[in-house]
């Protein structure tokens, strides 16, 4: 009888799965920038979309010495040297989440004068200062949001040096109930960093494996100052049993499946968070996916001299899971990580095993800019509609931010107002 309803589970739980990446794959929309056809990814099943039909500004360049085999950054989009923005528009349901992420490969020889230095902003929202500092690098960029109309933009603006440019946008649909906060009111949350621990290779995990195709990092992939200072004693353990993970986050069964173990008591680690000292919305992943014996616990405590309300906490993986192979998702709404971020799990004095860890998340609060008053914004929409076809109906994103339309005048007031046409 348990094994008829150990299997029952599992096959229930592959059923679910199976309908949430039917429904999850129909609403992606994955844009190759700079691509010159449609086409099926071969090694993902997903369909990418040239940019060719709608974006009307910049070139497709050829990229020269890609890293990897993806189609999708084989190209990339120049845009002009100017002081004004290029804006790719994303349809969305009002209030509904989404994962939006923008990638960015340079490519090319080593003998490049000066990289791009560029800015990326979500409607008025600055996003991010993209710095290419190295050519083979593949910068990504992942904002979780809850879409406040029936449409974003995503705007390319105000480059430094270099050429502004960029090789995929993607927009994927989260789960109901998945990062919600008490401030998405007034906050979208920027991904600083979500981790793999315990990988079986370098490679990123996302989709087919997470149905939502969120991108996360092998603790395998060392950068420089990210991932450092390891305890002693540190193992990598992995099963191939199911483990539930219907809780709020659904991280993916395969990340669920690895873990490092501090088999000295510590698990501790050091990374770098870009746009840090912030506040953040941070989550930690675990399963137990060891076969504990009757007299054996595993028992520990996140030490960390910022959190000290959190330290006090006692992790006991499977009873807080309510099971072995089941997830626990301990998270902290609104925590500030400076831009070094250490954090040590040791074990308490009753615990026979060390502490285990399977993923983490932390997702920084970015502020939401105002935009152009809606007003203003309704009557330029009314005028371009009267001169379809006209060049200067082209111009997308906000009309005032991050740069202006050339053809208006943008008060400094918030929300912007237009002052002259």
């Amino acid at each position: 009888m348990v094994l008829f309803s150990h299997s029952l589970l599992t096959i229930t739980h592959l059923l679910f799965l199976s309908a949430v990446v039917l429904c999850q794959v129909t609403e992606f929309i994955s844009v190759d920038c700079g691509g010159t056809s449609n086409y099926t990814d071969p090694s993902t099943g997903l369909a990418w979309i040239s940019d060719q039909g709608t974006m009307k500004y910049g070139k497709s360049v050829i990229v020269e010495n890609p890293n990897g085999n993806r189609m999708q950054y084989r190209t990339r989009r120049d845009f002009p040297i100017d002081n004004k923005k290029y804006c790719y528009t994303l349809s969305t349901k009002e209030r509904r989440r989404y994962l939006v992420r923008a990638t960015f490969q340079y490519g090319g020889s080593e003998s490049v004068d000066s990289y791009p230095k560029f800015q990326l902003y979500l409607d008025a929202t600055r996003w991010s200062t993209v710095t290419v500092l190295d050519a083979s690098r593949v910068y990504v960029n992942e904002m979780i949001i809850r879409a406040p109309s029936d449409s974003i933009d995503v705007c390319i603006c105000c480059a430094t040096t270099g050429s502004p440019f960029i090789s995929t946008l993607e927009l994927r649909p989260l789960n109901l109930s998945m990062y919600a906060t008490d401030f998405e009111d007034s906050f979208f949350l920027k991904v600083a960093a979500r981790v793999n621990f315990g990988a079986s290779s370098k490679d990123d995990v996302r989709y087919p494996d997470d149905p939502y195709d969120r991108i996360w990092e092998s603790d395998l992939d060392r950068r420089q100052n990210y991932l450092v200072g390891e305890a002693p004693g540190t193992v990598r353990i992995s099963t191939s049993k199911d483990i539930d993970v219907r809780t709020r986050e659904y991280p993916p069964v395969k990340v669920m499946q690895t873990a490092v173990v501090g088999t000295e008591g510590v698990l501790s680690y050091r990374l770098n968070l870009e746009d840090f000292p912030a506040n953040a919305r941070a989550y930690a992943y675990f399963a137990e996916i060891e076969d504990l014996g009757a007299n054996e616990t595993r028992k520990f405590k996140l030490q960390h001299p910022y959190m000290p309300d959190y330290s006090n906490a006692v992790v006991n993986i499977a009873e807080n899971a309510n099971g072995s192979y089941t997830l626990y998702e301990p998270s902290y709404m609104n925590v500030t990580f400076s831009f070094i971020l250490s954090f040590v799990f040791a074990k308490t004095r009753d615990s026979t095993e060390g502490p285990l860890l399977n993923a983490i998340e932390i997702n920084k609060y970015q502020k939401i800019a105002a935009k152009t008053d809606w007003q203003d914004v309704t009557v330029l929409e009314a005028l371009r509609s009267m001169s379809d076809g006209s060049e200067w109906t082209n111009d997308r994103g906000d009309p005032c931010v991050p740069a202006h339309w050339e053809w208006v005048t943008c008060s400094s007031t918030t929300p912007p107002r237009i002052t002259k046409m």
